[in-house]
């Protein structure tokens, strides 16, 4: 039996608009999939992204002013993100939008701000977001370029915001992912100027002059003296890939990275994805405000120096950490010939 024309038509019609319902309706719950950023303390790092699509991401950060410890003996009051140094690391996908709601807590003294190097915007964010103790600021932007960035806060004087603590990195994951690891951490180094000089005791306060004459009498991993080092050193197994995502708050020195006894497989310069990958690298350079990321294997057990190769800093100033490596020795890779040297433990540098 045959349908008239018109019949077929309607059916036709149907189809198209129940298909166009649906395909509107996919596209709605895709852009209202939401994230809340999962806010970890250094070293740790967020978990890889596993979606496939972009979402919308919220990140919650407050700034706050703290006392805490520099060194052994020393103190001195921190100007945070999250209440640590580095600030909490983020990370999203390309294609999100992301959502930045910085509250000031209401215990600060001074207005702080948040710029991010991810943003394709005025200051970062900075701009809209200067916000005085109790108040919140908040602004969205569209993660376009993928890659390690750094945050800080954008509030003048700007050096001595960044010098007393407040930075941290952002990671723009690619569409298509980083290639997977087996233990991922987050470093990043600073400097502190205050007034005592290194290792004396007691409650420290920030020192302009030597800021502005870029002489700290700190350069450390971390936020504090040892932060990486005895129950704070990372840890891996042998045969492990470990990556590092490695900063630079500065507010002014370059860091020459470097792990004493390692040779870095992978390197992202400047930790731009998307570009070329370096390799078997021994150190790479991370600038004031800048970052890397660094993929290595651990092939041998023990301990493994991260430092700042400009040495004074790492062995005087406090940029020095650990990365402790379990498992079974590798003799066809590494032995000591002369037992009494290696009872010495001597570090290489």
């Amino acid at each position: 039996m045959k349908r008239p024309l018109g019949v077929i038509a309607a059916v036709a019609v149907l189809g198209l608009m129940a298909g166009a319902v649906a395909a509107q309706k996919a596209q709605r719950a895709d852009s209202a999939t939401e994230a809340k950023a999962a806010l970890l303390k250094p070293p740790m790092v967020p978990p890889a992204i596993e979606r496939t699509r972009p979402a919308r991401v919220l990140v919650d950060l407050e700034t706050t002013e703290e006392k805490g410890t520099l060194a052994s003996g020393v103190e001195y009051t921190f100007w945070t993100f999250g209440g640590s140094v580095p600030g909490p690391m983020l990370r999203v996908r390309e294609g999100d939008t992301v959502e930045i709601r910085l509250r000031n807590r209401d215990t600060s003294t001074f207005m702080h701000s948040i710029d991010l190097h991810a943003v394709t915007g005025p200051g970062g964010g900075a701009a809209v977001t200067q916000v005085v103790p109790g108040q919140t600021g908040a602004f969205e932007w569209k993660a376009l370029n993928p890659g390690l960035y750094v945050y800080h806060c954008a509030t003048p004087p700007i050096p001595t915001h960044v010098a007393n603590g407040m930075y941290g990195l952002i990671l723009v994951e690619p569409k298509e992912g980083l290639p997977r690891v087996d233990r991922e951490y987050y470093v990043m180094q600073g400097e502190f100027y205050t007034r005592g000089r290194t290792g004396v005791p007691g409650l420290q306060r920030f020192d302009a002059d030597k800021a502005r004459d870029e002489r700290p009498e700190y350069v450390v991993w971390n936020g504090r003296v040892g932060a990486l080092l005895e129950g704070g050193a990372l840890q891996a197994r042998t045969g492990e890939t470990v990556r590092l995502y490695v900063g630079n708050g500065g507010p002014n020195l370059v860091a020459s990275f470097h792990v004493i006894g390692e040779v870095f497989d992978r390197v992202w310069p400047e930790a731009s994805v998307g570009g070329d990958v370096k390799r078997n690298v021994q150190t790479t350079l991370v600038p004031a405000g800048g970052a890397a990321i660094v993929d290595f294997k651990v092939d041998v057990p023990g301990r493994f120096l991260l430092v700042d190769h400009s040495l004074s800093r790492a062995m005087d100033k406090g940029a020095l950490g650990a990365l402790v490596v379990s498992g079974d020795a590798r003799p066809d890779i590494f032995r000591a010939l002369t037992p009494h040297a290696a009872a010495r433990g001597a570090g290489g540098h």
